[in-house]
This record gives structure tokens, C-alpha cells and sequence, in this order.
């Protein structure tokens, strides 16, 4: 059994978080589209947008994916099966109850939403039920969500930074916490559909 095998067999996924900047548009659309409509797992997933207006985020995915997509919003329950995006401007958390917040609390990072907050909070709710992927990405924001993840128990995946249009924010994972695995967005799209049947 390969390495992503073996760490990923038996696990008990209830959701998955993914955060990412710079490239981050293509390495998301890369391990997303080829998911089935039958894809069971909630999927959260903030990319750091510039803060000037409404993000196309849900357009973008919604025509290109076999699940719905939709914005998080404020109070919101999160449902299985579909891909929330963090709205720009806005903190986004995940709260015991499994529905989402929105906070105005500073920038972390330079960024709100910041994938540290959303990580973190996720972590929380979800504990060892819980993986976090890290994308390509031009800061350290991710690096201590995906600690927090991976110190609750949950199942944490960076980017290979060899293949990243901007390795710094896997790199800052891998050195604050050495993730469970660092893999190429192909195998990270295997990974996901590996979770989505156990």
C-alpha cells in the first residue's frame, strides 16, 4: 500500500477545509473538477481574493463542478456534498454546532478571510474528523491552521512546493508542523475521492 494509502486508510473524514493564495485559482479548480456529483464531503475553501467587490468564486467552480457551490454565509448549517467559499472581506469560522460565522476581526496575515482563522476554528469543531489541505500560496497564512488540524488529530496535506506556482505558504507549513502529506495536486484529487469512500 502507498504511503497516502496507508495514512489515509480507516480514517473517518466528516469534512475538509482548503486554503490557498497566489495560484491557488488553478490548483483548486486542478483537484476539484474531476469530483463526482456523488462526492459526499463538505468542502470549505478560502483563497485570498483582492477585497474590491463580489468574488466570481461561485460562478467559476459552479460551472466547472459536478457539486453545488455556494458562499458561506453567516449562521449558515454546513450541509455534505457541496463547496463553500469563505466570502472576501470577512473571517470565516466554523462553529461547534457545524455552522459557519463571520467575523470582522482584524486581518491575520495581511488577509481576512485568513486560513489560519478558518483551520483553527475548523479544527475545533471537527477535531480528528477533520483534513486540511495547504496550497500555493505568497505567505505563511495556513501554517498554524494546519498545525492546529494536525494537532487535534486531523489529517493535514500541503502541497509538494516543488510544484507550486508559489511554494512559500506550503514550505511555512511544512516547516512550522511537518504535515501527515506533502503531494502533488493529482494526488491530492486521488486523496480526496480515497476519503470520500471510506
Amino acid at each position: 500500500m502507498n504511503e497516502r494509502g496507508s495514512i489515509a486508510a480507516g480514517r473517518q473524514i466528516d469534512a475538509v477545509v482548503i486554503g490557498g493564495s497566489a495560484g491557488g485559482l488553478d490548483a483548486m479548480l486542478r483537484i476539484l473538477s474531476g469530483l463526482p456529483g456523488t462526492f459526499r464531503l463538505p468542502l470549505i475553501a478560502l483563497l485570498h481574493l483582492p477585497n474590491n467587490g463580489d468574488s466570481k468564486l461561485v460562478d467559476v467552480f459552479g460551472a466547472r463542478l459536478a457539486i453545488p457551490v455556494e458562499e458561506a454565509a453567516d449562521k449558515a448549517r454546513i450541509a455534505p456534498g457541496r463547496l463553500y467559499f469563505a466570502p472576501g472581506g470577512y473571517h470565516l469560522l466554523v462553529e461547534q454546532d457545524f455552522s459557519f460565522a463571520l467575523s470582522c476581526e482584524a486581518p491575520v496575515h495581511y488577509s481576512r478571510p485568513s486560513i489560519d482563522v478558518l483551520m483553527e476554528s475548523a479544527a475545533d469543531a471537527w477535531g480528528p474528523r477533520l483534513a486540511g489541505i495547504l496550497l500555493t500560496g505568497a505567505n505563511d497564512d495556513g501554517a498554524e491552521g494546519l498545525a492546529r488540524i494536525g494537532e487535534r488529530g486531523g489529517l493535514t496535506v500541503a502541497q509538494d512546493p516543488d510544484e507550486a506556482a508559489i511554494p512559500t505558504m506550503p514550505r511555512a507549513a511544512i516547516k512550522r508542523r511537518a504535515p501527515d502529506l506533502v503531494l502533488p495536486l493529482d494526488s491530492i484529487r486521488d486523496l480526496l475521492l480515497e476519503l470520500n469512500r471510506h
